[in-house]
């Protein structure tokens, strides 16, 4: 007879899987560490992911959704101004790259973690990655930049370095100054704009 699997087990088997892999990277991390620090016996662990690979492909999708919920309620506050939303994505970044346990971006760290593009992890950052550059350069195209997607790589390109640099230099080092960088970006590429305040 087939165990029937406790309620909140998937539930708790990522939770703990999101701590130790921000803690340690997700390729430092064991199946058998996840299994020790569950308190869940190993075939509770497979019943749910059948694979570490899977595990982590699960964790970076949750993250994807937990991160536009948050960058659709920042924009959400400047509607009908899509350079000042342009502004909140990068404000958004910086905050988030605040916190004291943050060790960067999990989706460009997890890309590099993992360079086979067929990984379950690699294809869900990749695909966040891809999701936030197009919303960008919708909002430069919407804000009539001169080059939308000249505009949009750029700040891509502040986005990442802002989560390197916290990581490694501390949130008041050279993170710091992102939000000032975007906002001469945008206002360069968006003339007919008032200044993004």
């Amino acid at each position: 007879m087939t165990r029937r699997p406790v309620p909140g087990t998937r539930r708790r088997i990522l939770q703990t899987a999101a701590r130790l892999f921000g803690e340690q990277g997700a390729r430092a991390v064991g199946m058998q560490q996840v299994v020790e620090e569950t308190g869940l016996g190993k075939s509770a662990l497979y019943r749910e992911f059948t694979s570490k690979d899977e595990l982590v492909g699960a964790w970076v999708g949750e993250l994807h959704d937990q991160a536009w919920a948050q960058i659709d309620s920042a924009i959400a506050r400047h509607e009908g101004d899509p350079a000042r939303q342009l502004l909140a994505i990068v404000e958004y970044a910086q905050e988030s790259a605040q916190g004291s346990d943050a060790h960067g971006c999990t989706f460009y760290n997890t890309s590099a973690e993992f360079r086979d593009p067929g990984h379950p992890g690699r294809q869900e950052a990749v695909s966040h990655l891809d999701r936030l550059r197009e919303r960008l350069c919708a909002l430069a195209a919407a804000a009539h930049a001169t080059d939308p997607n000249a505009l949009a790589d750029m700040l891509m390109l502040i986005i990442s370095g802002l989560y390197a640099n916290a990581a490694t230099l501390g949130p008041s080092g050279p993170a710091a100054r992102s939000v000032a960088a975007a906002r001469i970006l945008i206002d360069q590429h968006v003339p007919t704009h008032a200044p993004t305040s």
